[in-house]
């Protein structure tokens, strides 16, 4: 078997194979599955960012920025109750966040910053002390700080340029976490491990990797997407021992044979199991040209006539040379046939019809992705 990677390089295909003897490389159990309960939690808040040059929200247009404003200044004893204040240096965010995994209060997280108004820009701006919280609706985590954009913009009388998103940008350990998640993971006894892609060979292999490994069966698998753990059984003093055990064991994981094209860069990928059977191929491109150049007639001098166009179209049908009906033999690799149609000089774009083809004629034997 042979592994193919593809490149485009200057709208042809290069194909590196490997020895044929050679085989799947070992992954390790971590790098394929997910493990029950070990996830993280999505954190959202809104706040302000202050401190723009003259680039953020015109008030008139978000109303709600000047209401935030109005709470902070409130909360921070300013009263200002029935004033009219029209500032273009603050900025209504809306800012996100993932608390990870088994994060502990006082730990920092990154944070993800974006406008939510009419704001051209978040360049230099602050935020300000802003709540985070979950889907529970209880508060995990705070964050402000100094938000580092991500574009540029400059405006002038006629023109506007952007580089990049100004409105959006992030702040490195930006956020405190103020709360923990309740969970006991040593108090569990069993696990389930979710597997990434689904499939039976592989889940399969984790499991007899596992149950080899602890020399007892410790493992089960359940479907073609999940491996169930007994944690009781492992011996180890205590779950996370038993996981830290688990996660480093290497299996070789089964992939369905599958073909992604991308139809706006002309790039093909393929896995090394696709297969094509006995099929003939022919391809060619015809070009129609229609030109129309109507002709004005002029009567004579001094007569009575009218001017009349005539029309005049030309048209020009060409068959640009392309493949000939070619047979494929039973069992061809598909990087075999892409190498032929790479020798015929095939462009990118009437390489990925063909395959096309050849798939709805039930002759390519892997699932076909187009993007």
């Amino acid at each position: 078997m042979r592994f193919i990677s593809v490149f485009l390089v200057a709208a042809q295909f290069i194909f590196f194979s490997l020895p044929a003897q050679s085989q799947s490389a070992s992954i390790r159990i971590k790098d394929l599955v997910e493990f029950d309960g070990v996830r993280g939690n999505d954190l959202v808040g809104y706040g302000l960012v202050v401190g723009l040059n003259g680039t953020g929200d015109g008030l008139r247009n978000a109303p709600f920025t000047e209401d935030i404003m109005g709470n902070i200044l409130e909360r921070l004893g300013v009263n200002v109750t029935g004033e009219q204040f029209r500032p273009k240096n603050v900025a209504a965010v809306l800012v996100t966040a993932e608390l990870p995994a088994f994060s502990r209060a006082g730990g920092r997280i990154d944070v993800t910053v974006s406008a939510i108004g009419d704001a051209k820009s978040l360049l230099g701006g602050t935020l300000i002390m802003t709540p985070m919280n979950a889907a529970d609706g209880q508060i995990y985590a705070v964050a402000q700080g100094t938000v580092l954009a991500g574009g540029a913009s400059a405006d002038g009388e006629a023109e506007t340029v952007v580089q990049g998103v100004p409105t959006a940008g992030s702040i490195p350990a930006g956020a405190r976490i103020e709360r923990e998640v309740d969970f006991d993971f040593s108090a569990m006894t069993s696990m389930r491990l979710a597997l990434r892609e689904p499939d039976f060979t592989t889940a399969e292999r984790i499991e007899r990797a596992i149950n080899r490994h602890f020399h007892k069966s410790v493992a089960h698998m359940t479907d073609a997407g999940t491996v169930k753990i007994h944690l009781t059984k492992v011996g180890a003093r205590s779950p996370a021992h038993a996981i830290s055990k688990i996660e480093n064991l290497t299996v070789a994981p089964e992939r369905r044979a599958r073909i992604v094209v991308d139809q706006r860069s002309g790039t093909i990928v393929l896995g090394e199991d696709v297969r094509i059977s006995r099929v003939a191929v022919s391809q060619g491109n015809l070009t129609l040209r229609i030109r129309e150049t109507p002709l004005a007639v002029q009567p004579n001098p001094f007569s009575e006539g009218q001017t009349v166009v005539v029309p005049r179209t030309d048209a020009e049908l060409n068959e640009e040379p392309g493949i000939h009906l070619a047979e494929v033999p039973t069992g061809t690799s598909l990087s075999e046939v892409i190498a032929g149609l790479n020798a015929l000089g095939v462009a990118p774009r009437d390489m990925i019809d063909i395959l096309k083809s050849i798939k709805a004629a039930g002759a390519l034997h892997a699932e076909f992705i187009v993007r």
